[in-house]
């Protein structure tokens, strides 16, 4: 099985959310292609898809975009590379927070 690995920042990356209206500081986050990531948006449940988009109001699914996280995001993902890719990302889903880049 092959594994990715969160990145780690060496400085604080700050996102946007709209919803609070403050900005989100994240110090590790994963980078995932695009079409992957709206593959794992399409396989949500509408609860989950529901809560993504509360923590990413009128974000775009588009590469260079970044997006928050949060621990139903984090299984979604886990999930996704377990099932579909035979892969695993260590750390993911650990309740920390994290950050989601498209590529």
């Amino acid at each position: 099985m092959m594994k990715l690995e969160m990145t780690v920042e060496q400085q604080p990356l700050y996102i946007s959310h709209d919803t609070y209206r403050r900005e989100c500081r994240y110090t590790r986050g994963i980078h995932i292609p695009v079409d992957e990531f709206s593959q794992i948006i399409n396989l949500m449940e509408e609860d989950t898809k529901l809560y993504f988009e509360f923590h990413n109001v009128a974000k775009k699914i588009e590469p260079g975009i970044y997006l928050n996280g949060h621990s139903s995001l984090a299984r979604q993902i886990d999930d996704y590379y377990k099932k579909m890719k035979n892969t695993e990302i260590i750390g993911l889903n650990n309740g920390k927070d994290f950050y989601v880049k498209l590529t």
